[in-house]
This record gives C-alpha cells, structure tokens and sequence, in this order.
C-alpha cells in the first residue's frame, strides 16, 4: 500500500491529530494576550510572566514523561493523557477575571503539552526509518503549522459572526463576548484530536534491546548530544513568547488591529506549513545542521527587523518570512535530537529537549518583559536576534553530526 506523503499510517494519524489540536491551540495563541492586555487588563510584564511560567513549568514535566515513554514501552498512554488535559483547560478560560486565573489555566493546558510531546516523538521516530526521519517530523511539523493557520481563520470567522463583520471599522466591538465564543470554540477540534488519537494509532512492540531500562541523567547521552542541547537552550534563552510579537505588533507605534494581525498570523503559519515537509525533506539530503543554522539565521534577521518596524506593512513582510524560520527549524531539531540518542533512549533524548529548550522561555520572557519595560519595545528583538547569531556559530563548530 502507498504511504500518504511518504510516510507511515502512525505518522500520518500524528498529523491529523496535531492538525486538530493546532485548530485550537492557535485559535488562542494570538488571542490570548489581546485578552490579558485589553480586557484583564495585564502588564507586559505579567504576559511574559504567564508565558513563561506556563512553557517553562510545565515543560520540566517532559523529560519525565520520555524517560516513562523509554521505560513503561507505552508512549501511546502518556500521549492519551496529554492530549486530553489540554482539550479540557480550553473552556475555563471563559470564566478567567484575572490574570493570576489566566496563568494556572495556561499552565494547565501546557502541562498536557509536557505530557503528550516527548512520547508522540518516540511514536513517529518507532514508526519512522532511520533514512527517511526528516521527512516524518517534516510532515508532522507541516501538519501541525496548517492547523494553526486554519485557527486564526476560525477566529476571524467568529468575529464576523458576533459583530457583524470583521474589518477595521468594527474592532471596537471585539469585547468579551468574541472572546467566550473563541474559548468555546477551541474545545472542539482538541476533542476530535484526543478522538482520532485514542481510536487510530498504534504502538510499535520494542525490542529486547530498547526494552532495557532508561537512565535519565544526561550522562547517559552522548557528549554530541549534551553540546547540542547545550546550544539550543542558549537560543532559547533569546527566543521569548510570540506574546511579544503579537504585543509589537498590536501596540503603537504600528497599533495594527485585532484581525488585521490574526490575517498575519496565518500568512505566518501558512509559510511555515509550506517549508516544514520540504525542510524535513532537505534535511535528510543535506544534513539537519545546515537547514537549523540557516533557520536561525532567518530568525537574528526577523528579530532585528522587528526591532525597528514602524508600519503594518513591514509587520506582514517580516512575519512572513518569520514562517521560514519556523518551518525550517521546530522539526529539523526533533528529528537531529532523535539522530543523537541510541533507540532504548529516544524518549529520555527528546523529553531533555523539550524540557531544557521550554524551561529556558521562563528566563527568556521575564528578560523581554524587562527590557520591554525598562529599555523600549526594541530591546527585547535586539536580544533575541543576538543570541540567535551566537547560537548558529556555536552549532556550526561545536556539534558534529553523520546526518
């Protein structure tokens, strides 16, 4: 039977599941923080300290749940278990009135992220061939970006519904009410995800060698391994929220609207969509490390562009290519995680991942909070675009690769 895409029905259920999920989890990314700043009436401090928290937090649950994934042999159950904890948290934000509210519900919702991450990684690397792996988090990655372009569309589409249109005359009527209806809304396509989850996929049996029991110290990993995780929390540490982006954006002085950026939004995530299968593909030809550098390198260039963009204009151009970044990077680096750890340790190699790289946004967006706050809304993008350039050299020098 022809594999859809070039890849396995398990990867292929995976992207259904995360296209689902990113329908509603993107219906909220970019809502979000207009509703801490324009009806909670949160500080851009507290934004980032919501953001923070909630990746950072609850990512240090991820090593945990891969080295359970490389333990119990059952990624499919942890995955279960994430996934359905976040479709819950999505309609408790209708009765958020503070922010404090807002931060344990984010939390919440991202601790079924900290669950799910690391064991549906170890289910598309055990259903994947060695030589095709950058093309199955390619399509996974793709997947998930498509679903959260379609997100903000839903949301548009539900202004229009509540208002009457959804233009710039009548922004001034987006209230609380558009705001219920998005947080109801998310909940659906989270539970058709959870849903396809549950009832289509798969584990692979492992072997008597991959059934040996894990070790979670980061001893047990290669040295390539720890110089690789190493430089990318560094970049973590510059790349905050896309809070910020979205505050930059919106906040004068280029004070874009409420659905004039949700269209940039999807431009964004559409681009990304386009890029992550070709990336994934591109890096099983060339190599992940050129395709991440390069990735990077669009990042430092859109960081610093958008230290000094005063139109909406620039705003598209620079959001737009900032999807390059995005396609090229988020499933290249999984897949170059898996490439570094030895099959019986996937789980554990991947969890670290996702836990150093999310407990580094805590830093990161206390830090853009603080220059934002005391320096102007620049120096946060300055930073980031900084460490992006360090952390590429560090990756190009320092970490050896056969892929």
């Amino acid at each position: 039977m022809k594999k859809p895409f070039g890849v396995s029905k398990t990867v292929f259920v995976l992207g259904i599941v995360s296209f689902l999920t990113d329908i509603s989890s993107e219906m909220l990314v970019p809502v979000v923080p207009q509703f801490l700043a324009f009806v909670i009436g949160a500080s851009t401090l507290n934004i980032g300290l919501i953001e923070g928290i909630a990746e950072s937090t609850a990512s240090l649950l991820r090593v945990w749940a891969g080295y359970l994934a490389d333990k119990t042999g059952r990624p499919k159950l942890l995955a279960v278990i994430g996934y359905g904890l976040s479709a819950l948290t999505k309609p408790l934000f209708i009765v958020a009135g503070s922010w404090p509210q807002v931060l344990g519900i984010r939390f919440a919702d991202r601790f079924g992220k900290g669950v799910r991450s690391a064991p549906r990684d170890v289910l598309i690397a055990d259903a994947t061939e060695d030589a095709s792996r950058g093309r199955a988090f390619g399509f996974h990655r793709a997947m998930d970006t498509a679903g959260a372009a379609i997100g903000p569309l839903v949301v548009i589409g539900l202004v229009y519904l509540v208002v009457g249109c959804a233009g710039p005359a009548c922004l001034g009527q987006v209230d609380r009410r558009v705001y219920t209806l998005v947080f109801v809304a998310a909940s659906v396509p989270a539970v058709l995800g959870w849903i396809v989850l549950t009832a289509f996929v798969r584990e692979r049996a492992r072997t008597d060698r991959e059934a040996k029991k894990p070790e979670i110290r980061l001893s047990a990993l290669d040295k390539r391994f720890r110089a690789f995780l190493a430089i990318v929390t560094l970049f973590a540490i510059g790349n905050s929220s896309d809070a910020f982006l979205v505050l930059r954006a919106t906040r004068e002085p280029i004070g874009m609207g409420f659905v004039d950026f949700l269209w940039v939004y999807v431009a964004f995530n559409a681009f990304s969509a386009l890029l992550s299968y070709r990336s994934g593909i591109l890096s099983d030809r060339i190599g992940r490390k050129p395709v991440i550098i390069a990735g990077w390198l669009v990042f430092a260039a859109v960081y610093f562009a958008m230290a000094r963009v005063t139109t909406p204009a620039g705003v598209w151009v620079w959001f737009v290519i900032y999807g390059a970044y995005s396609g090229m990077t988020e499933g290249t680096l999984r897949a170059f995680a898996v490439d570094l750890a030895p099959a019986q340790l996937r789980g554990t190699a991947v969890g670290a991942y996702y836990t150093f790289t999310g407990a580094a946004l805590l830093p990161a967006s206390l830090i853009a909070g603080l220059l934002w706050d005391s320096l102007g809304a620049s120096a946060p993008f300055y930073y980031g675009s900084a460490t992006a350039l360090v952390s590429a050299a560090l990756l190009a020098g320092l970490v050896k690769s056969n892929r």
